[in-house]
């Protein structure tokens, strides 16, 4: 499984892209079963939770989260901001990050 996370906007206009290949790395398992346990293959489609967002300043970061495995794609998408509502997201960034 492979799994991408990148950032655009944000302060600075900074950018941030991360790849990882699960199979590969000694992280895979672990990275595999966060995906699974913050239903990163459940949540709505990227398209839908952009279409349930409010706009936002420039100033917050837009996270794409997209998972290729053998069989299937799936992309999420979401503003760091903060909320309860991305924190399951955030919380797969940062593993993500601590793993790249």
């Amino acid at each position: 499984m492979k799994i991408s996370a990148t950032s655009s906007g944000g302060f600075a206009g900074l950018r941030e892209h991360y790849e990882i290949d699960t199979r590969a790395h000694p992280a895979g398992q672990a990275l595999e079963a966060a995906l699974a346990g913050c239903g990163f293959f459940t949540a709505a489609p990227a398209s839908d939770m952009a279409q349930d967002s409010e706009p936002l300043g420039a100033d917050i970061a837009q996270w794409r989260i997209t998972v290729e495995a053998p069989d299937s794609q799936r992309t999420v998408t979401f503003a760091e901001d903060g909320s309860a509502d991305t924190a399951r997201w955030q919380q797969l960034v940062a593993k993500i990050r601590a793993n790249a």
